[in-house]
């Protein structure tokens, strides 16, 4: 009898992993003209996912482990949340994580390029150039001259030093590449180049185990309570049915952004309805409805991020890394169209220029074995190879003689260092010459929201007076303002793990002043 019951709790778990991975919180969707039909092809996706939180899954804190109070309670088990968690241990507090998805890592997981640091030791080990300057100027000519200087200013200068930090934890990332709207490489990856969200969600698991950080999943945080005007607690359903309220002296959410809520997205984009996204379905918007029900307020929550290369069918995206080790796009003619390191923005606008409003993402061998983020979409069955271009061509659909053209064109711009088309002026330390050659399918898809509540820097949840809430803070996509009108891509993972941080440390001393 033992033995069935092991096999039927087994088989129960999986089975429960598998539906809630295939759930109908309306994610993404497929095709343009129906946003939110529940889609088969997201089971790729899902599967990715749980290959990150699998391995964990078993070591998620049992229910009945459970306790009425802690001094931190921590909405959200993606990056900031975990960081936070951390640090807020460290500085002698017992921190709960809720997390209401069944696996840890949120939108985290999804992460392929990389983190951006400044004037980092590795950097300095290779050679790199860089300062903090550059990169506060650069992030904020990509937003446009619309981030809030003081919350940029604290992001880069902290940069280095939580690149660090998750060095002394075990979470090494030392191969440096560059992504669009940056003229320096300092977008930081694991060390074998492979996509960095998997990578830093496992890392921190294993930190916050080793810590003894209670995780508790499927745990679906409902309200934010407060008490004479302070933040107490939560309450929160356990697996769909357990009401609990956890009494605490302050709460930091960290629940990410509101990229898979269609509803919330035509409210304040309605020209975006119809796009896939790119977001795991956990990302609803939750924390921000229950800021703003405490008074908290948001900023620039119209400015939502298309990607420019998402693979449609599957709403799958394909990292920007691609481009960053050397990749070109070029449209059904087989003809380049813009510069593919522009921010994501113009990419996406030349995409959607296109009478096709979607391109193909060319590369070689070469590129495929620098950024090794490729081999999950080969695996996934978004590439097409060629041993020679013709033969790409041919499997593209495209003029052979065209793309033979862009490509011998390229070369020659990559050997002299002149970009004469469109001006490219970075990613291009590398020839696209070694066969076999490969194509991606891309279009655009909705990625990030830039906006959310409003925080400072001390990651404390700010009232329409400009003042704290005694108790909130907030860390990660679900606060606004750091990126303005577009976000660079790798300030995200920068993002979730300087202020996790900082709300990891702020909120043990606002604990420890009570």
């Amino acid at each position: 009898m033992k033995k069935k019951s092991i096999f039927f709790v087994l088989f129960l778990s999986i089975f429960m992993l598998i539906a809630a991975g295939c759930g109908s919180n309306n994610a993404s969707a497929p095709q343009k003209e129906n946003p939110k039909e529940e889609k088969k092809e997201e089971a790729a996706n899902k599967e990715e996912e749980a290959v990150s939180g699998a391995s964990e899954e078993g070591s998620y804190t049992p229910y009945e482990e459970l306790k009425d109070n802690y001094d931190i309670v921590i909405i959200g088990a993606g990056g900031a949340g975990m960081t936070a968690a951390l640090e807020a241990k460290a500085a002698g507090m017992n921190p709960v994580i809720l997390e209401k998805m069944p696996i840890a890592g949120g939108n985290t997981s999804k992460s392929s390029s990389g983190m951006n640091a400044s004037q980092t030791k590795f950097q300095t080990e290779q050679g790199i150039q860089d300062s903090n300057d550059k990169f506060y100027e650069e992030t904020l000519k990509g937003g446009k001259g619309t981030n809030n200087p003081e919350m940029l200013r604290f992001f880069v200068d902290n940069s280095a030093a939580a690149i660090d930090w998750l060095d002394s934890i075990g979470i090494r990332l030392n191969n440096i590449t560059i992504t669009g709207g940056m003229s320096v490489e300092r977008t930081h990856r694991p060390e074998d180049g492979s996509a960095v969200g998997q990578y830093l969600v496992k890392g921190l698991v294993t930190n916050v185990q080793e810590q003894q950080i209670p995780l508790f999943v499927n745990a679906d945080v409902k309200e934010i309570t407060e008490k004479d005007g302070k933040v107490n607690g939560v309450k929160v359903v356990f697996n769909g049915t357990d009401e609990k309220t956890i009494t605490s002296k302050a709460v930091i959410v960290a629940t990410g952004g509101f990229g898979a809520n269609f509803d919330m997205i035509e409210k304040v984009r309605p020209d975006l309805a119809g796009y896939v996204t790119t977001n795991q379905e956990g990302s609803t918007g939750d924390g921000i409805s229950m800021i703003e029900k405490l008074g908290g307020t948001t900023v620039d929550m119209d400015q939502i991020q298309v990607h420019p290369t998402v693979q449609q069918e599957k709403s799958y995206l394909i990292g920007e890394v691609v481009r960053g080790e050397g990749a070109i796009l070029v449209n059904a003619e087989g003809k380049r169209f813009h510069n593919e390191m522009d921010t994501r923005d113009n990419v996406t606008a030349a995409i959607n220029a296109l009478p096709e409003k979607n391109a193909w993402l060319v590369f070689d061998s070469g590129v495929k074995s620098r950024a090794k983020a490729i081999e999950q979409y080969e695996k996934m069955g978004f590439t097409v190879q060629g041993d020679t271009i013709e033969a790409l061509a041919e499997k593209m659909g495209v003029p052979a003689a065209d793309l033979k053209t862009t490509l011998d064109t390229w070369n020659n711009a990559v050997t002299n260092k002149n970009d004469a088309e469109f001006g490219r002026t970075t990613a291009m330390d590398n020839a696209l010459t070694g066969a076999p050659y490969y194509a991606i399918k891309i279009g655009p898809g909705i990625h990030y929201t830039m906006g959310g509540v409003v925080i400072n820097t001390n990651t404390e949840v700010l009232n329409k007076d400009g003042q704290p809430i005694p108790g909130l803070f907030a860390a990660g996509e679900v606060t606004g303002g750091l990126h303005g009108q577009n976000r660079i891509g790798g300030n995200s993972v920068g993002e979730i793990i300087v202020f996790g941080r900082q709300a990891g440390v702020k909120s043990a001393e606002f604990v420890k002043a009570q």
